[in-house]
C-alpha cells in the first residue's frame, strides 16, 4: 500500500493545480462529451485566473494528495457562501475529489474524503455533501460505501452540454 501524504495548496501550487485539474478530468470523462465541450469546460473551469480566484476564497480549500512527492491527486471543499449549490452554513461540500487514473483503488480518494469528513467535523458540521455526474457508476457507488445517499439532483454543465449531478449528502453524528 502506498504511504499517502495531504499538502494544503496555496497560490503558490497554481501551476500543479492546474495540471492536476486539466490531467484528472480529462482522464475520466474524455469519453462523455465532445472534444469541443471537454476543451471549453477546461479552458474555462481550470484556468490559472480561476483557480487562483477558489484557491484564495477564504471559503475554500484544496489539498493535494502525493504519493513520493508526487501529486496524484486533489481534494476542493467549499463552506457556507462558496458552496456550488446549498449555501448551507451547517453544512460542508467536497466539490472535487479527482485522483489520477492510475492510482484509482489505491485508497486515494480514500483518504481525500476521510479527511473532507474529518474537517466538517472539527468544524460541527451536520452535513457533508456533494455532486456526482449520474453516469458515473464507480463514483457513486464510492460514495454509498461512504454512507452518502442521493436527496437531489442539479444540471452540471460540461462545455455547453447540460449533464444531471446527483445531489448526496452524509449526514454527521458526533458521538459523545
Amino acid at each position: 500500500m502506498y504511504s499517502i501524504s495531504l499538502q494544503k495548496i496555496s497560490g503558490h501550487n497554481i501551476d500543479e493545480l492546474q495540471k492536476i485539474s486539466r490531467d484528472t478530468f480529462y482522464e475520466t470523462f474524455v469519453t462523455s462529451t465532445s472534444e469541443e465541450n471537454m476543451r471549453l469546460y477546461l479552458e474555462n473551469t481550470f484556468s490559472k485566473e480561476q483557480l487562483t480566484k477558489e484557491v484564495e476564497n477564504n471559503h475554500s480549500e484544496f489539498y493535494f494528495a502525493l504519493i513520493e512527492n508526487n501529486v496524484v491527486g486533489y481534494l476542493k471543499i467549499n463552506y457556507s457562501a462558496a458552496q456550488t449549490e446549498l449555501n448551507d452554513d451547517n453544512a460542508l461540500e467536497v466539490e472535487r475529489v479527482y485522483v489520477r487514473n492510475n492510482y484509482h483503488g489505491k485508497g486515494v480518494g480514500q483518504q481525500l474524503l476521510d479527511y473532507a469528513i474529518q474537517l466538517a467535523k472539527q468544524k460541527n458540521m451536520q452535513a457533508v455533501w456533494l455532486g456526482v455526474w449520474e453516469n458515473n457508476q464507480r463514483a457513486i457507488n464510492f460514495y454509498k460505501k461512504n454512507g452518502f445517499v442521493t436527496f437531489d439532483q442539479h444540471v452540471f454543465m460540461l462545455g455547453e452540454e447540460a449533464q444531471t449531478d446527483y445531489m448526496m449528502r452524509l449526514d454527521l453524528i458526533t458521538k459523545e
